[in-house]
């Protein structure tokens, strides 16, 4: 007879509207029914902070059915938070609708303070003390990612090990110096919670195989830590950089449209071309952006419209 596992839909937090209405944030909590909960290790899924990054909603539905699918290897718990920023799902809008705030600039919030950073306040107390908690992003709709997880140098010991086995291409390491502090992976790995950010897409989109090698990645994890018992599939070993210098950004040089001409975490030598930006008026080249050096490029524009200044791309010095 197959174990059977509880699922917990509950309320993390709720905060009355204007008009009658409430914002509630959501958890489905995943444990099996024969164990205490408060004796099993805890991963904690969260996304939906940038409400027009949805790539994470479709990780989220994909993990909760691999489990109910083989019920008897779960051993953990599994807390899924599809939206943490409801507001802007809904609305598709990037930041809290209304006031005008990027949530992930609000951390670690506080009790006492006005309704976006009571709200960041009651995350940051639910996620606390978890074994690790992985922090999904997509990109805005102007780049397309390859799926990374990025680190802060401060973080590095602790949060490398546990990034190689979550399935990504690579793995970047941050000076500390360009990490925001009021960021929700800041404010938990600051109070000894392991938090892991994934980068994976890009806005507005759902990349159906980006977001399945994820969830690879997260029961891979999962058996890691102790929480997982079933089968995995083998996952990539992922390209590590800590370095300085070790990625070159593409800015436009002029204002047009930008025209690719590199694929999506290819290998470039030095001179070979990114993209070209074009006048579409007069039929002009405007600008050719080659590489300085070779590399991969993991960064590519997605919205084709620039201005002067605009990141066209990103390489990983090889």
């Amino acid at each position: 007879m197959s174990q059977e596992i509880i699922s917990q839909i509950s309320d993390v937090c709720q905060v009355k509207l204007p008009i009658g209405e409430s914002l509630k944030i959501k958890r489905n909590r995943l444990l099996p029914a024969d164990s205490a909960s408060n004796t099993n290790k805890r991963i904690c899924i969260v996304t939906g902070i940038h409400g027009d990054e949805l790539e994470g909603q479709y990780v989220c539905y994909e993990l909760i059915r691999r489990i109910r699918e083989n019920p008897e290897a779960l051993t953990g718990i599994v807390d899924v938070y599809p939206a943490m920023n409801p507001m802007g799902i809904d609305s598709v809008t990037r930041g809290i609708p209304g006031f005008d705030l990027d949530m992930n600039r609000i951390f670690p919030g506080s009790k006492d303070g006005a309704m976006t950073e009571y709200v960041a306040y009651k995350i940051i107390e639910e996620l606390s003390g978890a074994d690790l908690v992985v922090d999904i992003h997509a990109s805005n709709i102007y780049l397309t990612e390859i799926p990374q997880i990025r680190i802060n140098e401060l973080n590095e010991d602790t949060l490398v090990p546990l990034a190689r086995h979550m399935n990504v291409d690579f793995v970047w390491v941050h000076a500390s110096s360009t990490v925001l502090e009021s960021t929700l992976a800041y404010s938990l790995n600051s109070r000894a919670t392991p938090t892991l950010v994934v980068e994976a897409g890009v806005g507005m989109r759902i990349t159906k195989g980006y977001c399945e090698q994820l969830v690879d990645g997260l029961m891979n994890t999962m058996k890691e830590l102790g929480i997982w018992q079933g089968e995995v599939k083998p996952v990539r070993e992922p390209l590590v950089e800590n370095r300085t210098d070790g990625v070159v950004f593409f800015n436009a040089p002029k204002a047009g449209i930008f025209v690719p001409a590199a694929k999506h975490w290819t290998r470039l030598e030095k001179g070979d071309r990114v993209g070209n930006i074009v006048n579409p008026l007069t039929g002009d080249i405007l600008a050719e952006i080659v590489t300085p050096e070779k590399g991969i490029l993991f960064t590519i524009r997605e919205y084709p419209i620039v201005d002067e200044g605009s990141l066209v791309g990103r390489l990983l010095r090889i």
